[in-house]
């Protein structure tokens, strides 16, 4: 501030002459040891369309002077002050020359460029001091290792002398070669100096930088610096309008080796009042330091989901780095909508399984009507069923026409193979083995109530009623309305004993009188599902080894 007022006055001033207005800008600090040559260069930019404009250096040290074109001349200091193009070289620095100075176009009032000089004593050990020209320098073992010395002045007035390397105030190793060691050894380090000196009017002017080289073992052979996470495309993912956090974390074994965030090309700040930033933490084991830099991103948006990030590690080894993106999370299914699921997968379940009690029949049926699953597999057998009479103790059981009527669509419109009595047994053979004989040749049997005469082998029933448990005789037994049992009775408990003891061995189908005639009836769907599927159909769609 008080500098500013100071020099208002000069910048007016200044306007009105058309030199350099005196502009307050940050300065540039400059560091050289005493006795050595320092040359300050000034960026402004020149139009070489205008070669009548000058550049103007001012020195503002004790006595404020103009350095512009300062020839050498014996016996004052600005015998030491050379100018050339953008270029102003002090030869021989001395205390009285540190403070500031400054350049700009003569006429051209829009900036001044500063230099703030400062000078350090000659016997100065301090190390890893880049302020005193001291710079630090890391190499490993085996490998090839530059140190750097001061530019080469292009001053015409100036001539290159010599070129010359110092260890520890002493001669550099054998290795060391124009600032370069092939394959560097841990006992070349030291400190290097490299002295570059010029000609100018018979006397000899030194420009110095010196260089702390530290030698590691590389032990890290397979271990060296790398990024442990993430990996390179990972994809976090984030929650928009939200904050997020990204950590990219990086096994280094230097000091020198640093770890930081690029949003594209563009680098990301350490300042923690903009939107995006980044900042670090470090944690050291040994030789092994690991370094986290997290990406913060106060507030997810759209636009950040489409940019690509780079944690990059910047190594004194071959650096690296990795790229990732960013994705909005998938919302979490809450409680009540996994309620919901599992309760509609509750009701399909449940409709589903009362559909099939309710349809299983009709879905068996049409599995062998229209898909023509029928079983191919031999079994011995030589009839789908034998139809054989009881005698009913009323009078609704099926007459002759009725039983005749049965057996007739069995076999003609479903293509059952039926084992009848007084069609399929040999004449003269006894009446029980001839029986006997057929219920073994045959998948099921079928009971039919008659009336009033039910034919040959009706009063067998008893007799052969061992033989059917023994043998585990699939039975069918076809009752009538007048034979079901009573509501809160036992079953059949209107039925003879004997056909009670050989209905809980089979299945039971109810014959109606005409409203049972029609082949849609529930009392066709109940027998044809309770028969087997027969062995030789009458029409078959898809042939198939597969039983339904």
């Amino acid at each position: 501030m008080k500098l500013t007022i100071l020099l208002a006055p000069l910048l007016f001033l200044s306007t009105l002459l058309g030199v350099c207005p005196v502009r307050a800008r940050a300065q540039e600090p400059v560091y050289v040891k005493e006795g050595d040559m320092v040359m300050l260069w000034c960026p402004v930019r020149i139009d070489h369309n205008h070669s009548d404009v000058k550049l103007t250096w001012t020195n503002h040290t004790d006595q404020e002077m103009d350095l512009t074109n300062k020839l050498p001349s014996a016996g004052d200091r600005e015998s030491s002050v050379l100018t050339h193009e953008r270029s102003l070289v002090i030869l021989n620095v001395s205390f009285s020359h540190q403070g500031n100075y400054s350049c700009c176009l003569a006429g051209n009032a829009r900036r001044r460029f500063w230099f703030k000089l400062t000078v350090y004593p000659a016997l100065s050990q301090s190390r890893h001091n880049p302020e005193m020209n001291q710079y630090s320098k890391l190499c490993f073992h085996g490998e090839s290792c530059e140190l750097t010395c001061p530019d080469v002045l292009q001053i015409p007035k100036l001539a290159i002398n010599s070129t010359v390397w110092h260890k520890d105030h002493g001669s550099p190793p054998a290795s060391f070669t124009e600032d370069y060691f092939s394959s560097v050894d841990e006992k070349d380090s030291g400190v290097y100096t490299c002295t570059r000196s010029y000609l100018h009017r018979g006397r000899l002017y030194n420009m110095t930088r010196t260089t702390d080289l530290e030698v590691h073992h590389n032990k890290h052979v397979g271990q060296l610096p790398e990024i442990i996470s993430p990996r390179a495309e990972d994809v976090f993912p984030v929650d928009l309008d939200s904050p997020a956090v990204i950590n990219c974390t990086a096994v280094v074994y230097s000091d020198f080796d640093e770890v930081f965030w690029l949003i594209g090309k563009s680098f990301v700040e350490r300042n923690e009042s903009l939107p995006i930033y980044y900042n670090t933490t470090n944690e050291t084991s040994g030789e092994q330091t690991k370094i986290k830099a997290s990406l913060v991103i106060r507030k997810v948006s759209e636009e950040d989901l489409t940019k690509r990030y780079t944690c990059k590690l910047d190594s004194t080894t071959p650096s690296s780095n990795v790229t990732i993106s960013l994705a909005r999370r998938a919302r979490p299914f809450s409680s009540s909508g996994v309620l919901r699921i599992v309760g509609f997968i509750l009701v399909m379940v449940v409709t589903l399984s009362i559909i099939y009690v309710k349809l299983k029949i009709d879905i068996a049926l049409f599995l062998r009507d229209t898909l023509g699953c029928y079983s191919s597999t031999p079994d011995g057998k030589s009839y789908d069923a034998y139809l054989m009479s009881y005698k009913s103790d009323t009078d609704t059981g099926l007459n002759e026409e009725d039983r005749r009527w049965l057996e007739k669509v069995l076999e003609d419109e479903f293509g059952y193979n039926l084992c009848l009595y007084d069609r399929d047994v040999l004449p003269g053979e006894a009446v029980a083995e001839a029986v006997l004989g057929c219920t073994e040749q045959s998948r099921r049997v079928v009971l039919i109530p008659c009336c009033p005469d039910p034919g040959p082998g009706s009063g067998l029933l008893s007799a052969i009623h061992a033989a059917l448990v023994e043998r585990q005789t699939h039975l069918v037994l076809i009752k009538t309305e007048a034979t079901e049992a009573p509501s809160g009775s036992e079953p059949d408990s209107s039925l003879p004993e004997v056909l009670q003891l050989l209905s809980k061995a089979g299945h039971s189908v109810t014959w109606k009188g005409l409203s049972s005639q029609p082949l849609s009836s529930s009392f066709w769907k109940q027998l044809r599902y309770h028969l087997p599927a027969p062995q030789h159909p009458k029409t078959m769609a898809v042939p198939t080894d597969l039983e339904c």
